[in-house]
């Protein structure tokens, strides 16, 4: 209902929206009818009536309507939330008695005083002329016959909650229940529905609405209603299509009041007249036409069989808790472990048949990790769709037209990422719209366009999915920035930053160059949680300006938080795991490169600076280097960097295991995982480690420089 108001703010006059916006009102009042929940109904029936007013043309979805309608999905929301008790409090009753109120004025009905009313909305019997501002509609008794399918309770439906439900469109003044279907008791299916019900309703409602009651089994029942003074041959008509003896519907309809034996009397009597002559006529055309009857019926039993083949084949969904899905990622994992024990004592083994077993069993567990993987990737557009209503209310709040433009909302990645991406999100959003995109005015004197523009994007990139949130406002002042560093002492004076180093210092706890603090932002504590909460992902957050173009946060993010493709390295003694996406390539450390490591920390890669980090001096390993190294060349956020390290020990299934509060400070270990031999293996935070290959190259080649001019 939210994603669809939103786009009608833009696009009144769209059909399709408005129907689709009566489609879902209507649904969500039918399911909360079938489980009696009242509140809902009543409140979401007024709501219904004004969306069908605006779909017969009556209204026009003006921005006011659209506000309101917008508040009514959150209390919508916030009703759904209370089910099953349904225990509304005094000031949640008078939220909804409010906004009934707010519209009635739509609909020219006078609202009634809010202190008095002590339910969310008007009674469900509530005509259509009455909620329009006509006078009351005398109600009068049509005849529903109702035959459920076989298979309605298998579906998971109840044939007494329509009934109840039905009872909220009107009053059911008689309701007989037929089991002439019920079969023996060897041959009754017990999980089959064989009932039929003959319903008497008094009610001003009309056919659509009691016909909307049903719209759950409709594809799964058989429904015929019978209109107040509907003429004797009507129910004549009626009693003949119903699979039930013609006696026995007709007591029934005597009983209830609708006929008098003698016009049910002559009415069949003039049934049978009618049909023997319709008989005789359709004979001669037959005869006359050479018409092949066969062939009709045979037509009519095709499409029927098609029917029931698609039916069949119709694909079906199964809800699965999300804490069973992540018990299978676990074992999953114990599993990936286990095998990769199991491989290394073939390889030890020497025995060429188990070897090949095992190795067909690595494959097998591969595709599984992959499958179980697979079922807890989600698309981010869910996510992104939401800051829709953040970005529309935001903009009225602040008086600025902005617009969010969404890209790349198929890509899909780990679902506990994306619970956990919500609030960075959001600060960003917001950050965007109150410090990025400036007042119209000053757009307009800038030669830019009026309304702004937020753009959310994801795409995939090297093993991460990277997040990108851009305005097109004003931009990042440097100066401003770097001084209100040197003011807090987080840079030294004069000491000379670059424009990234700049830019990332807004992250920094406290920091803000906001000249006031408003309810949006300005307090300095929003930049510094996004960082703590995307590193706490596993992920890295950069910032890009351009004063006066616009500004850009990156935010790169692992795929999954469970399990990975990692490459197995030695140093010495110890093993360690860089996850295999951002590996590269790996190439020999030459010996004219390890005598010259002590001098400079870049090697040239085919005409290219590569910088690299000793592993063995990041540990600080006393034991002397092996004669031969190697360098990982490894590639994250479009920067390159090498590893060196002793041994090369292939690709290795690694399933992440974090190390705990104790170690959450350390820099360049991203978790650990368990090996084969049982033995702990560090996981390498490249981000980490690319960045401080970088730095320690810019160090070098500054020192360089520096004894250059001496």
């Amino acid at each position: 209902m939210e994603n669809i108001l939103l786009r009608m703010e833009t696009d009144p006059a769209d059909d399709d929206m408005v129907n689709a916006m009566f489609r879902s009102a209507h649904t969500i009042k039918g399911s909360a009818g079938l489980f009696g929940l009242d509140p809902i109904v009543a409140f979401t029936h007024v709501a219904e009536n004004v969306l069908d007013q605006v779909r017969d043309g009556q209204l026009m979805v003006t921005p006011g309507l659209a506000a309101v309608l917008l508040e009514c999905c959150d209390h919508i929301a916030v009703l759904l939330d209370l089910i099953p008790n349904m225990n509304l409090d005094a000031k949640l009753q008078a939220r909804g008695a409010e906004l009934v109120a707010k519209l009635r004025t739509f609909l020219g009905v006078p609202a009634a005083p809010v202190a008095a009313a002590s339910h969310p909305a008007p009674a469900m019997h509530e005509t259509k002329a009455e909620a329009s501002g006509g006078g009351a509609v005398a109600s009068d008794t049509w005849h529903l016959s109702l035959r459920f399918g076989h298979g309605v309770l298998k579906d998971g439906m109840d044939p007494l909650s329509f009934i109840r439900y039905l009872g909220k469109v009107g009053e059911l003044v008689s309701v007989t229940t037929l089991d002439d279907a019920m079969p023996d008791f060897e041959t009754m299916d017990p999980e089959s529905c064989y009932l039929g019900f003959e319903i008497d309703l008094r009610s001003d409602a009309d056919k659509q609405n009691i016909e909307n009651v049903f719209d759950f089994v409709r594809h799964d029942c058989t429904l015929h209603i019978l209109p107040p003074h509907s003429q004797i041959e009507h129910y004549v008509s009626l009693i003949k299509a119903l699979p039930e003896h013609d006696v026995r519907i007709g007591e029934i309809l005597i009983a209830s009041g609708a006929l008098t034996r003698q016009e049910l009397e002559e009415g069949l009597r003039a049934q049978q007249q009618q049909e023997a002559g319709n008989a005789r006529l359709i004979g001669e055309i037959l005869v006359e036409q050479h018409c092949i009857q066969k062939g009709i019926v045979d037509g009519a039993l095709d499409k029927q069989k098609q029917i029931k083949e698609h039916k069949a084949t119709e694909s079906k969904l199964v809800r699965v808790q999300a804490d069973k899905l992540d018990a299978l990622i676990n074992l999953v994992g114990e599993l990936v472990i286990a095998g990769a024990g199991v491989n290394m004592l073939a390889q030890r083994s020497g025995d060429s048949a188990m070897q090949e077993s095992t190795s067909l069993v690595s494959r097998l567990v591969e595709e599984i990790r992959d499958s179980a993987l697979q079922l807890r990737m989600v698309q981010i557009g869910e996510t992104f769709n939401r800051f829709q209503r953040v970005v529309r209310d935001i903009s009225k709040e602040l008086g600025k037209d902005i617009e969010l433009v969404i890209v790349g909302a198929e890509t899909e990645l780990d679902k506990t990422v994306v619970e956990k991406i919500g609030d960075p999100l959001t600060h960003l959003v917001r950050n965007a719209m109150d410090h990025g995109i400036e007042p119209a005015t000053v757009r307009a004197a800038h030669d830019k366009p009026v309304k702004g523009t937020v753009k959310l994007n994801a795409y995939h990139d090297s093993g991460s999915i990277v997040i990108e949130i851009s305005d097109d406002g004003g931009g990042l002042k440097k100066d401003k920035i770097l001084a209100k560093a040197v003011e807090k002492g987080l840079v030294a004076e004069g000491q000379i930053l670059s424009d990234h180093e700049i830019y990332q210092l807004i992250f920094e706890p406290g920091f803000s160059t906001a000249d006031q603090v408003s309810n949006l932002s300005g307090r300095g504590v929003g930049m510094d949680v996004v960082r703590r909460n995307i590193e706490a992902l596993r992920g890295t957050v950069e910032l890009d300006s351009e004063e006066g173009v616009g500004t850009m946060v990156r935010i790169r993010l692992p795929l999954t938080l469970a399990i990975i493709d990692g490459f197995l390295v030695g140093v010495g003694k110890a093993a360690y795991v860089v996850p295999l996406d951002m590996v590269l390539e790996c190439v020999d450390l030459d010996e004219a490169d390890r005598e010259a490591s002590g001098k400079r920390n870049y090697v040239n890669l085919r005409g290219e600076v590569l910088p690299y980090v000793r592993l063995r001096d990041l540990f600080e390993m006393e034991a002397p280097p092996p004669k031969r190294e190697n360098i990982v060349v490894m590639q994250y956020g479009g920067q390159k960097a090498g590893l060196v390290v002793d041994e090369l020990l292939g690709e290795f299934q690694t399933v992440i295991k974090p190390l705990g509060k104790l170690f959450g400070s350390l820099k360049g270990i991203a978790g650990s995982t368990i090996l084969g031999t049982g033995e702990v293996a560090l996981i390498l935070d490249v981000p980490s480690l690319v960045h401080r290959a970088g730095a320690n190259e810019a160090r070098t080649m500054a020192s360089a420089g520096s004894l250059q001019s001496i």
